[in-house]
C-alpha cells in the first residue's frame, strides 16, 4: 500500500477552535485505504446539542451516522468540530439532522450514507429524524443503530 500524505489536514494534531457556525466548519477528508471494498463506518454522537430557533432553549440528540465510503473518509476531529458547531446554532431537529447528512455527502461523496437523529423530548414529544441517500450497497452489513425508543420513566 502506498504511503498516504496527511499534510493537507489543518485541524488534526493542532489546537483548533470550535467553529462559530456549521457553515464555517470545515469537513476535512482523508483517502479511503480500502477503495473497492464495501464496509460500514459508524459515528455515534450521544451528546449532540443545538438550539431551538424560536426559544433559544437547548435541544439534545443522540446521532448515529453510518456510511459506506467511496474514495474518501471524513476525518473524525473535523466531524467532531462540525457537530460541535451546532451548539449555538438555531434550527429545528429535522433541519439539523438532514443538514448534517447533506454536508457529509458533499464533503466525501460516499457510496451510501444514513443518519438517525434521536432527539430528546421538549414539550413532551421526542422527535426521531432519519435520512439516507438511497438503498445500501448490495451485501453491506447494516447493524441496527442501537438507540432504544424513548420510554420516559416507564
Amino acid at each position: 500500500m502506498a504511503e498516504q500524505s496527511y499534510h493537507t489536514l489543518d485541524q488534526l494534531g493542532k489546537t483548533t477552535d470550535l467553529p462559530a457556525s456549521p457553515e464555517e466548519a470545515v469537513l476535512e477528508t482523508v483517502p479511503n485505504p480500502h477503495v473497492g471494498t464495501d464496509y460500514l463506518v459508524r459515528f455515534a454522537c450521544p451528546e449532540f446539542t443545538s438550539l431551538c430557533p424560536v426559544t433559544g432553549q437547548p435541544d439534545f440528540a443522540h446521532l448515529v451516522i453510518d456510511y459506506a465510503p467511496e474514495d474518501l473518509l471524513v476525518e473524525s476531529k473535523a466531524l467532531k468540530l462540525f457537530l460541535g458547531s451546532f451548539r449555538n446554532h438555531g434550527a429545528f431537529h429535522e433541519d439539523c439532522t438532514v443538514q448534517i447528512a447533506k454536508r457529509l455527502v458533499e464533503a466525501m461523496n460516499p457510496k451510501w450514507l444514513r443518519i438517525g437523529g434521536y432527539w430528546y423530548p421538549r414539550g413532551g414529544i421526542p422527535i426521531d429524524v432519519f435520512y439516507q441517500t438511497g438503498p445500501a450497497p448490495e451485501g453491506l452489513w447494516l447493524p441496527d443503530q442501537g438507540v432504544a425508543p424513548y420510554r420516559g420513566r416507564g
